[in-house]
């Protein structure tokens, strides 16, 4: 099982030198990866209407694309991970090239984790319709893998019409391996016909169970099984007590999980220095190569 970390981007600052010292640190500790969370707006919880969401104006969000195409030149060996790009708010052509950019920069270490998203003010700021994104990204799958495969696409879709045009440079990964997020029905049946793994943010293995027997059902009315198939689970960093995390990675290894990320934020650390002690911690417990 490869293992990396989430970045901790709520509580990491904007320092690049933090930035690239943290993912430094992740690479030199040998962490396999490192994931992103994925948010362009953050709303005002004063709003008329008031809000409810998770993150507000004041939540720190470093966006994706920019971030890893910095990494790609601080860092050699490690995987760049999103979880995830917020697919159908975003439009299908333009991401399928800041991720075939990514993907060259970084010499083919992109995996585009991609997922509909909670966040109705965003897609009303970028112009897109909250109400279709579970259709829509669909759409938008088969169009950005032509794009990374095809030196020139002609795609004539509900939401996408392409007259014989491409993206130069295409990516090293041809195509870039595409990941989803999302714990509703409608959206794990998705994964298993379309992606090539799935991103869980359950707290074990065994609230992720329904889900994965989800999966596994999709999985074999497609043609396909947990060969071709990724599965990544989310580590809480806890109260830091190094049996607690290998139990958790002993069961999700069990449950056919092929990466694990570790989540240091809201554990009250308040500099980027506390985030890498936590990330050389965990990799001193597990044993990590280069630890």
């Amino acid at each position: 099982m490869k293992v990396g970390a989430v970045f901790p981007q709520l509580e990491i600052g904007t320092d690049p030198a933090d930035i690239a010292r943290y993912a430094r640190e992740l690479e030199r500790l040998g962490f396999d990866h490192l994931v992103i969370y994925d948010h362009v707006l953050g709303a005002d919880p004063d709003r008329p209407g008031g809000w409810s969401g998770p993150y507000t104006k004041d939540s720190l969000f470093h966006e994706p694309f920019v971030l890893y195409g910095y990494l790609a030149a601080v860092t050699t060996r490690l995987g760049l991970a999103t979880a995830v790009i917020i697919l159908p708010q975003r439009q299908a052509a333009l991401v399928a090239k800041q991720a075939a950019e990514v993907d060259v920069l970084s010499r083919g270490r992109l995996r585009l984790g991609v997922g509909l998203g909670w966040n109705a003010i965003e897609y009303t700021a970028l112009g897109q319709d909250f109400g279709t994104r579970g259709r829509r990204i669909e759409e938008q799958i088969a169009l950005m893998r032509q794009l990374w495969t095809q030196p020139l696409v002609t795609f004539t879709g509900r939401w996408h019409t392409l007259p014989d045009a491409g993206i130069k440079p295409l990516p090293i990964q041809r195509p870039i391996p595409i990941w989803f997020g999302g714990y509703a029905e409608p959206a794990l049946r998705r994964v298993a016909r379309l992606g090539d793994g799935w991103m869980s943010g359950a707290a074990s293995a065994e609230k992720a169970k329904s889900a994965l027997e989800l999966i596994d059902r999709g999985l074999a009315e497609a043609g396909r099984t947990r060969a071709d198939f990724g599965v990544e689970a989310r580590i809480p960093y806890g109260d830091g007590q190094p049996d607690v995390w290998r139990t958790l990675l002993r069961d999700w290894e069990a449950a056919g999980a092929t990466h694990a990320s570790l989540n240091t934020m809201m554990r009250g650390f308040s500099t980027p220095g506390e985030h890498v002690a936590a990330i050389r911690k965990f990799a001193e417990a597990l044993g990590l190569s280069s630890a």
